[in-house]
């Protein structure tokens, strides 16, 4: 079937695998996968129409994927599937290592596994899966530091929402202590292009990953990646101000991958292109 893929886009970030696949044949198909260790499959259905025919031993069963629709399988299963129609998911491959932490982290009972579900809809994994469709489309620019928080937000809401019931747990206000955030700012800082893990920054906090990302989120107002994206562009509009500095030194002193990168990511947040932004400046001195 890979070969009748319209779109087939991946990413990697610390054991969890991600892509999109897109397939608009409309003849039958079929997937197919032997049993194997590599943990959990998360299929997210990024538009409607979609139907399947999922074969388990003598046992078959029919479901249908519109915009939102989910499955969860475990790779421990042999798997195969009728594709009735064309279809546009994002998946995430989970190791078991990034769910055990996972679990690990989860507050309340503590579960081992994770349901098998197919063609539910679920809004929250739906709306993390539209915030990856972008780096997905430009790889080069994507970077590790959101990669893995949308990866870690995406793994824990797994865990809380299909790992079982958990016991109720107050929840405090979380919040990073000062030499935690100057920590986490100090590591951000240092790696401006966002090539720092949220499992490295956590590390040096002493919190787990989700903890961690809620705590800083709560204490600066943003998420890390957020953040550093707010940092990056305070810096780039600093040196704009030298009228001399090309454009491209600006984008590589700020982290971004190449210019038209910069001018994708200062355009968005700015209003205008950092040409434009520039040139406003130069009149207005």
């Amino acid at each position: 079937m890979s070969s009748h893929l319209q779109r087939d886009q991946g990413l990697c970030a610390n054991g969890i695998e991600i892509h999109r696949k897109t397939m608009d044949l409309h003849e039958l198909n079929y997937v197919e996968t032997e049993a194997s260790a590599r943990g959990f499959l998360l299929g997210i259905s990024m538009r409607d129409g979609h139907s399947r025919r999922i074969l388990d031993g003598h046992h078959a069963s029919c479901h249908n994927f519109d915009k939102g629709s989910i499955y969860i399988r475990s790779f421990s299963d042999r798997y195969r599937a009728d594709i009735h129609r064309p279809f546009d998911f994002v998946l995430l491959e989970i190791s078991h290592a990034s769910l055990e932490r996972a679990f690990e982290e989860k507050q309340g009972k503590r579960v081992g596994s994770l349901a098998s579900v197919a063609g539910v809809r679920d809004e929250v994994l739906l709306n993390l899966a539209g915030a990856l469709t972008p780096a997905l489309e430009h790889p080069a620019d994507a970077s590790l530091l959101f990669i893995e928080q949308l990866s870690v937000a995406m793994t824990s809401y797994l865990v809380e929402t299909y790992g079982g019931a958990a016991t109720t747990v107050p929840r405090t206000n979380r919040l990073l202590s000062r030499s935690q955030e100057a920590r986490a700012k100090e590591m951000l800082r240092n790696k401006i292009d966002g090539s720092i893990s949220i499992t490295e920054i956590a590390d040096a906090c002493r919190l787990s990953r989700s903890y961690f990302i809620h705590a800083f989120r709560e204490t600066t107002g943003y998420t890390p990646h957020r953040w550093l994206i707010a940092q990056r562009l305070e810096h780039a509009r600093a040196l704009l101000a030298d009228l001399d500095m090309p454009l491209a030194d600006v984008a590589a002193a700020c982290g971004f991958s190449d210019q038209s990168h910069f001018t994708r990511v200062f355009s968005q947040h700015s209003g205008a292109p950092p040409g434009v932004w520039r040139r406003r400046i130069r009149v207005g001195n």
